[in-house]
């Protein structure tokens, strides 16, 4: 080597150090990639792509060959950096040290980190040039990296770990509500929502969306048929109950449109309500809504009455309810919570805890009482008086309205007020 002219001397060198660069570079942006993103580009048939997937699937391999590759080519750097400090002065001793402490920076700066910060930023640009040149290499130095490999899984065992148990890289539903929300920029927010809702359905149950028992409107036989045809007439809904007295004395459930075309016949009377009846459904209150939502489509009915586990009526459930759970705001207009031009938040408070958190984007527990109403009088326990100011959880709010039984309205404090308040 001391016959090689400097000039082909330092060439070398540099080869060596864009050979490291390289090498420290690819192993960072294949260690990047998004699996996500590459298996749909796998599936897009991206040629690359289907190479880093391969690759990819045994990281020892791949490790063993990028390590083997990069350890001999900064050793090799070493040696001839060594070279030309001696061709260029005599004192070898201080020359050695000289030369290696340059050598590192150089090869820090140029070799390991910017190739390293590039690749990290933009896996992508040099990941799959790499995966192309790593495919070949791989089979033309595979027994080098087989022999590396017998020892690492041999240690590897000893310590525990089974490197043919690789991560497929699967996301639980936290991760995935998390990668949800902020996908802002690609995703309108009302569909954001609506994806959240359906991964809420596990944990959700009927009685979390119910229609508490007393605010269900249904048609009581023991009234006067004129009243029951006014109500009939002026009613907002396409199916109401139909009892005696309560509504634990359920007879059955009428359409209303089977119902309209008669009640203007002079012999209309409650028989003839009772015989357009249909048999009623009652619902376990802890029934999830995934599994009702099943229940209603094998069934064909549209409605049901949730009972607790003596069979007394705790509220009712409609598959519009279900179907709101999951795309809340998309079909329907949304009164419970409005934003004023203070940047408060009117709330009906008897809106239901888990509709509060989809629209607010908050986490109030669910666990217990499942509307707002319920949540403030469990935390104050009693019915607070209007004007009365809390901090309900972390959010600061105002009772707006209240009557003897229950809050009816309250006011959330914009931002701006919340942090003066802390």
């Amino acid at each position: 080597m001391n016959d090689i002219p400097l000039s082909i001397l330092f060439g070398i060198l540099v080869l060596m150090l864009i050979f490291s660069a390289f090498f420290a570079g690819s192993e960072t942006a294949l260690m990047s990639l998004n699996r996500y993103r590459l298996r749909h580009l796998v599936k897009l048939k991206h040629p690359s792509a289907i190479k880093a997937q391969k690759l990819l699937k045994r990281p020892d391999h791949l490790l063993g060959l990028m390590l083997l590759g990069n350890i001999f080519i900064n050793n090799f750097a070493a040696s001839l950096a060594t070279v030309i400090a001696i061709k260029l002065y005599t004192d070898e001793e201080s020359v050695i040290a000289i030369s290696t402490g340059l050598l590192t920076i150089v090869m820090l700066v140029f070799s390991e980190v910017t190739p390293k910060t590039l690749a990290a930023i933009k896996p992508e640009l040099l990941a799959f040039p790499a995966a192309q040149i790593y495919t070949p290499l791989l089979k033309i130095f595979y027994p080098v990296v087989w022999f590396v490999n017998l020892f690492v899984n041999l240690l590897l065992r000893m310590a525990g770990v089974d490197i043919n148990k690789n991560s497929h890289y699967s996301l639980d539903k936290e991760e995935l509500k998390s990668i949800i929300t902020e996908a802002e920029s690609i995703m309108p927010e009302r569909y954001q929502k609506m994806l959240l809702g359906i991964l809420e359905l596990e944990s959700a149950t009927v009685e979390d969306i119910m229609t508490p028992r007393n605010e269900i409107v249904g048609i009581d036989l023991e009234a006067s048929i004129e009243d029951i045809i006014t109500q009939i007439k002026t009613s907002p809904h396409t199916q109401m109950a139909v009892y005696k007295k309560s509504i634990d004395r359920v007879v059955g459930f009428l359409h209303l449109r089977k119902v309209l075309i008669l009640v203007n016949q002079d012999n209309f009377d409650k028989q003839s309500i009772i015989n357009l009846l249909s048999k009623p459904s009652f619902i376990p209150e802890n029934t999830p809504v995934h599994a009702q939502m099943l229940k209603f489509k094998t069934e064909k009915i549209r409605i049901g009455l949730v009972v607790d586990e003596y069979g007394d009526v705790q509220g009712l459930v409609t598959l519009d309810d279900l179907l709101q759970e999951i795309v809340g705001e998309l079909i329907t207009d949304d009164v419970t919570a409005r934003k004023q031009s203070d940047g408060s938040y009117l709330v009906d408070a008897s809106i239901t805890v888990r509709e509060l958190n989809r629209l607010m984007q908050w986490s109030l527990p669910t666990e217990g009482p499942k509307t707002l109403n319920g949540l403030i009088v469990e935390f104050m326990e009693t019915i607070p008086d209007q004007g009365i100011c809390i901090k309900l959880h972390g959010h600061p709010l105002e009772i707006i309205k209240r009557d003897e039984h229950a809050v009816k309205m309250i006011k959330f404090l914009p931002e701006r007020k919340r942090h003066q308040n802390k």
